[in-house]
């Protein structure tokens, strides 16, 4: 007995190869980061963190948002980057009862430093996609709305 897919292989399967691709890009991302001592969702919330702070005082909600993590993850996250004194949380300006998430001078170095090797991971992996990365990229924003 076969498969009952619709797909004529696995290579025509496209949940299949964003998985595949996926795995491998997380793989390249889980290296460049090793180095910093960062798991990819520690760089993003912090680099996510360290770019909203720009523009003002962040609150854990805002923060798990725009970096579309899950705010219990999120919440667990922020507690190991405030062990190693990459964040903190200083009172909220606008709510008292509130607290504010942010980066610490040492978490916005590191931020800083990693973002480089990310990205230069990010051109080096989708390279091979030449001129079509721009049209990729609008169809991933497209399937990410």
């Amino acid at each position: 007995m076969s498969l009952a897919t619709a797909h004529s292989g696995a290579d025509d399967s496209p949940g299949l190869l964003l998985w595949q691709v996926t795995n491998r890009w997380q793989a390249a991302q889980r290296a460049t980061l090793k180095p910093f001592d960062l798991t990819h969702v520690q760089f993003v919330l912090l680099a996510t963190l360290t770019y909203l702070q720009a523009s003002g005082p962040v609150t854990q909600k805002a923060l798990a948002g725009m970096a579309a993590t899950d705010p219990m993850m999120t919440s667990q996250v922020l507690r190991t980057l405030e062990g190693r004194d990459l964040v903190h949380r200083p009172a909220h300006p606008a709510d008292r009862r509130a607290r504010a998430v942010a980066v610490t001078e040492a978490g916005r170095d590191l931020a800083n430093r990693a973002v480089v090797a990310v990205e230069a991971c990010d051109a080096a992996f989708f390279a091979a996609l030449g001129d079509d990365l721009p049209a990729f990229t609008a169809g991933l924003r497209a399937l990410r709305a």
